[in-house]
């Protein structure tokens, strides 16, 4: 039985002036893995990814290449598109904020906050970051040395007329939706480390200008002023509404949108965009719009314990993403970016040792091997008929509530650990009951057999809770177990029944257990 529990997960919507690299491809995992995770929980899932194409940016990387913005999108957002869809991420809408479903949604937002008071047009002069394309303040630019902290090159002192937006006006709200959200134990900004500067910058906060001129047909038009273009940072935002304000989607809004962003853009999403919306709210049509479930704000990646950089020849792009995939399995790629990643507040480094140990240690050695060796001693000792058990089984419900506690705070190495710690249980199991002695006494074959029923039994849940990390391997398991946990969720579109499917027990006696290859080969490191 599903539940009818929404959810909406989104990525940041990633600029196209270039292709996707690690640290695309591990924010849009992170999203599928929770995606899938509450999909098994039986979960309506909506998980948003896509691309920002009204960037200056995307301007000045079109012309070196010789073709128009939109040649240029095109091409790159198909680049993202392919391969999000070789890695089996399971979005449920790509959004381009060059079609017009976006930009029609967005020139109504704007109009309608131009009508309440809300933007209005006025002169801007103060510093300005290039390279994040974000006006910064006088006190951050002081801070910043004036320059970029995104590139390390100057900031630039601009002079120009600009719509505005009246943050300042919203000051006192965002900071009691903070204590809000703190008080009812959902804190908007994750890692919490990352909300005190956060709530400094919204006390001091000052009106912010949402429009540029000089863009061109390039991007989308302030209504009722064709001179100047809607900010890509504004239109950008608008994205996550835009995409579901539809009659049969804005029920996913409503559940309370969680956005998983890198630490760069913080701001935008945990001080603009819920003023933003605040205002939005007041506007006639809109009553319906509420404010995000929370933001989750990652950090970086290194590479070989140095920043990634192209010319130190460290940058994990797609050609060095496929070799991952080649060499070790889609799987092994994405059970690495999710458990060692940078999800907290410190940068993770990604280094072929680091992968390779991982791999060996957590999926060849723990859960691959533990498979293998109770299939194999079912196929042995019972000629691959599960047998039955004669006791209670193993006491695996508590690492199991761990589990599912570590993932509703969005712990997933915590998730996978738990996980983990169950397969190390049966192997210490095993150790300590030694079937394969055991069964060399005949009387002693129905003893054997509650070993291995049981082995078997915590090794089916195991893979239950680790599908949304490694589903290819575990739908492998789920086929030698003879279980149709892959069609049932075929059958409710994708929706699985996860606190039933961990229960104790479902395995039933005499069903036939294959062996098969290994689930991850073990990986001999080259000298």
């Amino acid at each position: 039985m599903t539940s009818n529990k929404q959810f909406y997960v989104t990525t940041p919507i990633y600029y196209v002036n270039d292709r996707p690299h690690i640290g695309h491809v591990y924010t849009t995992t992170i999203a599928d893995v929770l995606a899938r995770y509450h999909r098994l929980l039986g979960h309506d899932v909506f998980f948003l990814t896509g691309t920002d194409e009204h960037a200056t940016k995307v301007v000045d990387a079109a012309a070196e290449q010789g073709v128009s913005p939109q040649e240029w999108a095109d091409t790159c957002a198909g680049a993202f598109e392919d391969t999000f869809s070789r890695l089996n991420m399971t979005n449920d809408d790509f959004i381009r904020t060059s079609q017009d479903r976006h930009k029609t949604k967005t020139t109504q937002y704007v109009k309608a906050l131009l009508a309440s008071g809300d933007v209005y047009l006025g002169d801007y002069e103060g510093w300005y970051d290039a390279g994040q394309e974000e006006y910064i303040t006088e006190g951050k630019a002081e801070e910043y040395d004036f320059k970029s902290p995104f590139n390390g090159k100057p900031l630039v002192r601009k002079t120009e007329r600009n719509y505005f937006f009246k943050l300042s006006a919203y000051r006192q709200q965002l900071l009691d939706f903070y204590n809000q959200c703190d008080a009812d134990g959902n804190p908007f900004v994750q890692p919490q480390a990352r909300k005190k500067e956060i709530l400094n910058r919204i006390a001091e906060a000052q009106d912010v200008p949402i429009s540029r001129t000089g863009m061109g047909d390039w991007g989308i038009k302030i209504p009722g002023d064709d001179e100047h273009t809607i900010y890509v940072w504004i239109d950008a935002l608008f994205n996550y509404l835009s995409t579901v304000d539809t009659d049969d989607r804005r029920g996913y809004w409503q559940s309370g949108a969680i956005h998983l962003i890198a630490k760069d853009i913080l701001w935008f999403h945990a001080a603009i965009w819920p003023a933003v919306l605040t205002a939005i709210q007041k506007c006639e049509g809109y009553g319906w719009v509420n404010l995000p479930a929370g933001v989750y704000s990652h950090s970086f990646w290194i590479s070989e314990g140095r920043k990634m950089s192209k010319s130190l020849g460290n940058f994990i792009d797609l050609e060095k993403i496929d070799y991952y995939v080649e060499t070790f399995s889609l799987d092994a790629l994405r059970y690495f970016l999710a458990t060692r990643g940078p999800m907290g507040t410190t940068d993770s480094d990604f280094a072929e040792s680091k992968f390779a140990e991982v791999y060996n240690s957590d999926l060849a050695n723990t859960f691959g091997n533990s498979c293998s060796r109770v299939t194999n001693m079912i196929g042995k000792y019972f000629d691959g008929q599960l047998p039955a058990s004669q006791d209670e089984g193993l006491p695996v419900q508590e690492a199991v509530q761990a589990a599912l506690a570590c993932m509703e705070r969005l712990d997933i190495s915590g998730y996978a650990e738990a996980a983990l710690g169950l397969v190390r249980q049966v192997d210490s199991y095993i150790e300590n009951t030694a079937p394969f002695r055991l069964a060399k006494d005949p009387k002693k074959l129905p003893e054997v057999g509650t070993i291995l029923y049981n082995s078997a039994e915590t090794l089916r849940i195991v893979s239950v809770l680790l599908w949304p990390l490694i589903p290819d391997a575990c739908e492998k398991v789920w086929e030698r177990m003879g279980l149709d946990y892959k069609a049932q969720m075929d059958a409710n579109t994708g929706q699985g029944q996860l606190e039933a499917w961990v229960a104790w027990g479902l395995l039933k006696a005499n069903t036939a257990i294959e062996k098969g290859d290994p689930l991850f080969p073990r990986y001999q490191v080259k000298k």
